[in-house]
């Protein structure tokens, strides 16, 4: 669990260790091969994984047109989110696009963990607020930033990721056709 516990107790929200053992107390290690889906559209998966090897994405259907909007990899959690927020059926997939070793807890302890701990909910809390920051820079970035400077700043801060991931997948993340992301990777 070397990823996970690196996470845990790292950045603004780091955890003690009797937060971490509490917390990892309630995991159960899961292992899941490439293009296995842990979140499906229309389900109601009660879950929140952390991801110890792998990496996931997350995306939307719309037309017929797969949308990607979040990757996630080794020290982050995924979810879907309407089940998560608002107990509902997911209304995203969450799709492996590795094979995977994750960490589940069900979204009930995890909130039970909330209420009795706090340090364990501003962890939560701090967690939540920076993906929440990260979405709204992404969106700010794609009213304001040409594809170029959008492409530039995500081979700046994720370059592990074009490595790891089919190129149409990172093309719909940034917003832009296959096309216009190989013709930037080609420096035209």
């Amino acid at each position: 669990m070397e990823n996970i516990l690196r996470s845990l107790t790292s950045g603004p929200a780091a955890l003690s260790l009797s937060a971490i053992t509490e917390l990892t107390s309630a995991f159960t290690r899961r292992e899941y091969p490439k293009r296995y889906h842990l979140v499906r559209s229309g389900q109601y998966i009660p879950f929140c994984f952390f991801i110890e090897k792998g990496i996931t994405r997350s995306y939307f259907v719309r037309d017929g047109r797969e949308i990607t909007h979040w990757f996630s990899k080794e020290g982050d959690i995924t979810f879907g989110m309407d089940t998560f927020y608002h107990n509902e059926p997911a209304t995203e997939n969450v799709q492996l696009l590795e094979p995977c070793v994750l960490y589940s807890i069900p979204i009930d302890t995890l909130n039970e963990l909330y209420n009795r701990n706090i340090e364990i909910a501003n962890w939560g809390r701090v967690i939540h607020q920076e993906a929440y920051r990260t979405m709204h820079l992404r969106h700010i970035s794609r009213l304001y930033e040409s594809a170029r400077e959008r492409y530039e700043k995500m081979l700046e801060e994720h370059p592990d990721i074009f490595a790891r991931v089919n190129l149409g997948y990172i093309a719909s993340y940034l917003g832009i056709s296959q096309v216009t992301l190989s013709k930037l990777r080609a420096g035209k």
